[in-house]
């Protein structure tokens, strides 16, 4: 994929692009993160974000090591603060995806995966490492499913993580695939980003009750928008 990846072809130039791999220090792919986090929030929306995942050469089932439970603690927040991106994000996995990795994968809007791409729990020092991807594979699978993945430690390939929902392309043309991706779905940029995927979050797990309020304030917020243009409009043909 990197021989032929254009960055600039990324929604008119708008594309922010980094890579990650199962071979980088933590404190190094938090850093990473965080940076890319950085760049997407000044630019206020009018951006894409792609995160090209690479395996390690464990096949990217160590993670993370022997660190700190400070260090976890600045992860998670890294990938919850990508999460939260007023911004398209977009992740292309290819061959094991496991560790950092998976971590981003789950955490991203769109993924695309190579035909060889398989999913697969971190492992750390011979044991199953309990991070936050446990609680995301849960929110997408429902508990029936991830049950069967996470207590069997069942690796995924990359069709069937389709069938399931935890992928949402499988391309051998990973850069037009990208690229497709975010000139189409790109167009979704700033707060409405934010409101969409908040949404659809909170609504896994919300009661109906606590999840009206949200989706009614998101309604008056659409309507006031709509009055608002409506009355630019008039304003503009009572001056003309």
């Amino acid at each position: 994929m990197g021989s032929n990846f254009d960055p600039d072809r990324l929604a008119d130039g708008l594309g922010i692009v980094t890579t990650v791999t199962g071979a980088r220090p933590l404190a190094e792919v938090t850093a990473a993160v965080n940076a890319v986090c950085a760049e997407a929030e000044d630019r206020r929306g009018h951006a894409v974000v792609v995160l090209r995942l690479a395996p390690g050469p464990d096949g990217s089932r160590e993670w993370p090591g022997s660190v700190g439970i400070q260090d976890v603690n600045r992860w998670e927040r890294a990938v919850r603060r990508l999460e939260r991106l007023p911004v398209l994000t977009i992740a292309v996995a290819e061959g094991p995806c496991g560790g950092p990795a998976l971590d981003l994968l789950l955490a991203s809007d769109f993924r695309i995966g190579s035909p060889d791409l398989r999913l697969v729990l971190p492992i750390n020092d011979g044991h199953f490492w309990p991070g936050m991807a446990l609680f995301r594979l849960v929110q997408h699978l429902g508990v029936a499913w991830a049950r069967k993945v996470v207590l069997w430690g069942v690796d995924l390939s990359g069709d069937r993580a389709v069938e399931l929902g935890l992928i949402d392309e499988i391309s051998t043309d990973l850069a037009e695939a990208i690229h497709t991706a975010a000139v189409l779905r790109g167009r979704i940029s700033g707060p409405e980003t934010t409101v969409r995927r908040q949404l659809v979050l909170e609504a896994a797990s919300a009661e109906y009750e606590e999840a009206l309020g949200a989706h009614l304030a998101a309604c008056d917020r659409e309507l006031r928008r709509l009055h608002g243009m409506r009355g630019v409009l008039e304003a503009t043909e009572a001056g003309s």
